[in-house]
């Protein structure tokens, strides 16, 4: 770049029209012209033309150029082949194209693929016998010696060391069912429980399954916790517990365990969430199947709730219902509708630094009258909380302040029209925002106990967003549910001082038997 920042803050209207000769006027539009060419090219720049990590788009970028992507190669007529190519060239160009369109082929195994079976065989370290303790008809009770074995499985799990004996121990148990005969002539046949199916689900939940309740438990923490992929998390197990267990397996443990903690989340944390006094939201881009959609999350003082799913109101309105409390989120306009609304001062502060630092003299003198105000009032507020005395009215003794600082938006919110151009852009959009959530941002003079931000959601979030940026986000409605429904007990345990990964194999436990789960514990007091 030619010009930096402080130079190109000097350059402005009155500078230019001052300038008489043409020869230097000319200069200064030969250098400024490629500076905005230069910097034109660096705004361009995406994955896809440059050495930009592919986590650094949107995806709502990526999904745009992905499908301009697919039209081109559907109308490029050097995809369809000539009449010289052979027919096996022109069977791999369309094998080709259909995997870089998504095509009809699924992930995981094809219908016409030849299926394969467990090969590693482990040593029996337990055997369980599931037999009826009692005739249903008679009310006898049955022993082991009347019972007659039909069928079996292999269930391999991890038991968790002591305090005096850390470690892990992989265990391999043989669970058999059969038929226990009565005296009385009546045979009880035991199987192993399945829950009924569910239509959002395509998993199971029973007991007759490969996968034990704790190992199960350490697979869902190496996938939310760890951040580990499919594959990393059979390369683990196969490292260092000598098990091995297909990629198909480890996903359909991630969202059995999923299917799991629905009953917790729906009928325990959304009910506590919507009865709570205060809560904190916020939202950050996520994409399935490479679409864009939002992960939300709504954190109270001992609850979090994660789902992902489209950024509308409709959204909100499922999740808090007829929400009474005070609510802090950002400047989204689906929280409009709840009156006791704050608004975050941390994003307005972000976006009063970003006019402050703007190159447009305007611009910044917004920024820094902006930056000026919320730093007055944030002392005042700091200073109250701390105070011993009642809390005097705030806003009533920074009336002047609020008026003289509303009457300066009032003045920029025009400023796009006036100046005929986009320069102020971003300074009337600030304005406008202030004047359209004024009560909600100013409330908090009224009530200086609230929180000024939304910090606690944005850390919850800060995890998550690490794992979207290494998986790309999920492919499936079921797999963005299962680690909607997974990320809200686990964060809601931790939160809590509650083993996330004990509480998780318990519930998978229960819930494989048909039982209802336990409630995560509440906080001690």
């Amino acid at each position: 770049m030619i010009f930096d920042d402080p130079n190109l803050r000097k350059i402005d209207q009155a500078y230019i029209d001052s300038l008489d000769d043409i020869e230097i006027a000319k200069k200064l539009a030969s250098k400024l012209l490629e500076d905005l060419k230069e910097a034109r090219e660096k705004l361009n720049e995406n994955p896809h033309n440059s050495s930009r990590p592919p986590s650094s788009a949107e995806p709502w970028v990526v999904a745009q150029i992905e499908e301009d992507t697919g039209k081109q190669e559907e109308s490029d007529p050097g995809n369809e082949g000539d009449s010289s190519d052979s027919s096996d060239e022109k069977e791999a160009d369309a094998k080709k194209r259909n995997r870089k369109k998504g095509g009809s082929r699924k992930p995981g195994k094809q219908k016409e693929a030849e299926g394969k079976g467990r090969t590693q065989k482990l040593s029996v370290t337990g055997t369980v016998i599931h037999f009826a303790q009692q005739c249903p008809i008679c009310d006898q009770e049955l022993t082991e010696s009347d019972f007659t074995a039909c069928t079996g499985h292999y269930v391999i799990d991890i038991v968790m060391g002591k305090e005096d004996q850390p470690g892990i121990t992989l265990t391999n148990t043989l669970h058999i069912y059969g038929d226990t005969a009565c005296a009385c002539g009546y045979v009880s046949h035991t199987v192993a429980h399945r829950c009924a199916k569910e239509e959002e689900w395509d998993v199971e939940l029973t007991e007759w399954h490969l996968v034990g309740p704790m190992l199960m438990s350490l697979i869902c923490c190496l996938a939310m916790r760890m951040r580990l992929s499919r594959r990393r998390i059979g390369e683990f197990l196969d490292d260092w517990l000598h098990l091995r267990l297909s990629t198909g397996t480890i996903n359909q443990c991630i969202h059995e365990a999923g299917r799991a903690c629905e009953p917790v989340v729906e009928k325990q944390l959304l009910q506590e969430l919507r009865r709570a006094s205060l809560l904190q939201a916020d939202e950050t881009s996520w994409k399935q199947n490479g679409k864009p959609y939002w992960m939300w999350v709504f954190i109270t003082v001992s609850t979090v709730l994660l789902i992902i799913s489209r950024r509308t109101k409709e959204t909100v309105k499922r999740i808090l219902g007829d929400f009474d409390g005070w609510l802090m989120s950002d400047g989204y306009i689906a929280y409009r509708d709840y009156p006791k609304r704050l608004r975050c001062w941390a994003h307005l502060q972000r976006k009063g630094e970003g006019l402050a630092e703007s190159l447009n003299r305007k611009a910044q003198e917004f920024g820094e009258i902006v930056l000026s105000v919320l730093k007055t009032l944030m002392d005042a507020v700091y200073d109250a909380r701390t105070r011993a005395s009642p809390a005097e009215d705030l806003k009533a003794k920074y009336q002047r302040l609020l008026e003289k600082f509303r009457f300066v938006c009032e003045e920029y919110k025009y400023f796009a029209f006036q100046k005929n151009g986009k320069i102020y852009e971003k300074t009337q959009a600030l304005a406008r925002e202030f004047l359209n959530d004024w009560e909600a941002i100013f409330r908090v003079l009224e009530h200086p106990h609230l929180p000024l931000t939304n910090n606690e959601a944005e850390r919850i979030l800060r995890h998550w967003v690490i794992l979207r940026r290494l998986c790309y986000g999920t492919r499936t409605k079921q797999g963005s549910r299962a680690v909607g429904l997974l990320a809200s007990a686990i964060e809601t345990c931790r939160l809590r001082k509650v083993s996330p990964w004990e509480y998780l194999a318990e519930t998978i436990a229960e819930r494989r038997k048909g039982l209802s789960p336990h409630a995560i514990p509440e906080p001690a007091r």
